[in-house]
């Protein structure tokens, strides 16, 4: 017995092709619509707030909150400084030598005078440090000596006459410190001599 195909008319073929191009997008748009919904949580959250940008800290601002600022005595200034405190103990006939610290207590400049003692260089540098550190006059930090003797004991200093601070403000930005005179009184009247060539308040 014989089959009999009938042959599909074009409008048959074209009507199968639309449902099958219609049922390809369906599929299209749900593997698309799953992906989306699989997105992970931290991922909604990132593209939530790309619509509300939070306000981040610039690096100037997070400088001014986590640092602050000192001034220090430049090297040409202390140079400058030890020169006019030598030169007024050299008009006086003293031989000595200068030392000139910045606010931290390290040497910038130090100028040990023609025929000046071994020892004054180390009793400048100690007298400078001792002045800038409590920002007073060495002279004066004496007389503390007789209430708290262990302040002697510190470190790098020396309660001495003869080591002056140079402040701006109020603040310290150096010590001068001056050893090698007969007396603390003129190594202070020098050190001081230093400090005022640099016309600072």
């Amino acid at each position: 017995m014989e089959t009999h195909r009938e042959k599909s008319s074009p409008r048959t073929r074209l009507l199968i092709g639309g449902l099958a191009a219609a049922a390809l997008a369906a599929g299209t748009f749900g593997a698309v619509s799953a992906t989306a919904s699989a997105s992970t949580p931290q991922q909604a959250q990132t593209a939530a707030g790309a619509s509300a940008p939070q306000r981040t800290q610039t690096a100037p601002e997070a400088a001014d909150r986590n640092t602050h600022q000192t001034r220090h005595l430049t090297v040409d200034a202390a140079t400058r400084a030890a020169q006019a405190a030598l030169k007024a103990a050299r008009q006086d006939g003293r031989r000595v030598t200068v030392a000139v610290v910045d606010r931290d207590g390290n040497t910038i400049a130090v100028l040990r005078g023609d025929g000046a003692g071994p020892q004054s260089y180390e009793s400048a540098e100690r007298k400078a440090y001792t002045a800038v550190s409590w920002n007073a006059p060495t002279s004066a930090l004496v007389e503390r000596l007789e209430t708290t003797p262990t302040l002697k004991d510190i470190p790098g200093t020396l309660f001495l006459g003869g080591g002056v601070p140079v402040a701006v403000g109020g603040t310290p930005v150096a010590g001068i410190g001056v050893a090698g005179a007969p007396s603390g009184a003129l190594d202070e009247e020098y050190a001081r001599a230093g400090a005022a060539a640099l016309g600072l308040r």
